[in-house]
């Protein structure tokens, strides 16, 4: 029992000496899943130790506000009200920027349809638009599919593509992006969105026009050089009493080596 308790303290002892032995656990946005997977499996080789788990932007901001997530993933800004339930909680959230997603409106590759404007789109999303003919396509329903509302991605399209509108009623909503990529890929007449780094053969992505000329790809090159209209940044929200815990990790993501890992995984960097 003695030698248990020694063990212990020391154990302790050394997640104060090295902040990097403290188990971490980040939660949330699925669009920033893959980064946080690949810079956590990069920091547990200098001796980290980080969980990472996904489930939407506000599920994250939830466990962060209960304390079953020291950090969470998000790819929306945290809301006046998830502040407030902070502070309420006696905590303080800080936003940190990691990186930026370039949204990537996707479509079956058998589709047609190579460019859409924003108000096309707009129009597909409200249920203005349901047949594909009608933006140049063949005679086709169109199926709509979008996240869950407890998504960071479902907020950021609605706020910054359907300038706030009400997705229709008949919209099929998803859990997670790689089901988004699934069914379209199974489905001819489905349209869909994602961040950029989930794109792959299985879908063709869209080329977007915000002035009704330019039609523009998605791309990283695309989003750096701010040509592509639909970019935003992926956040880390955690509790600032907890900074000593989360911060190496953090500055790890944020160094020269974290930042590659940014471009390299699809998104694109800070620096």
């Amino acid at each position: 029992m003695k030698k248990i308790k020694t063990m212990l303290a020391g154990f302790l002892f050394l997640s104060i000496l090295n902040p990097m032995n403290a188990q971490i656990k980040v939660k949330g946005s699925d669009t920033v899943l893959p980064l946080s997977q690949k810079e956590a499996e990069a920091y547990s080789k200098k001796g980290g130790n980080v969980t990472i788990t996904g489930g939407g932007s506000g599920v994250g901001i939830a466990a962060l506000i209960s304390g079953s997530a020291d950090i969470a993933q998000s790819s929306r800004k945290i809301k006046f009200d998830e502040r407030q339930k902070m502070s309420e909680a006696g905590k303080t959230a800080k936003e940190v920027i990691v990186g930026y997603d370039a949204l990537a409106v996707i479509v079956n590759p058998n589709n047609k349809v190579s460019q859409l404007t924003r108000q096309q789109l707009e129009a597909i999303f409200t249920g203005k638009i349901t047949n594909w003919k009608e933006v140049g396509g063949e005679d086709l329903k169109i199926v709509v599919y979008s996240r869950e509302t407890s998504s960071g991605t479902y907020e950021f399209f609605k706020e910054h593509v359907l300038k706030n509108k009400n997705y229709m009623p008949s919209v099929l909503s998803m859990p997670a992006t790689g089901a988004i990529i699934q069914s379209i890929k199974q489905t001819r007449g489905a349209i869909g969105y994602v961040g950029l780094a989930y794109l792959n053969k299985e879908v063709k992505a869209l080329k977007v026009s915000y002035d009704g000329k330019t039609f523009v790809e998605p791309t990283v090159t695309n989003a750096k050089n701010k040509t592509y209209p639909v970019v935003r940044p992926l956040f880390y929200y955690y509790n600032v009493a907890n900074e000593k815990k989360v911060k190496p990790f953090i500055d790890f993501v944020l160094s020269s080596e974290g930042q590659k890992i940014v471009e390299q995984t699809g998104y694109i960097p800070v620096k």
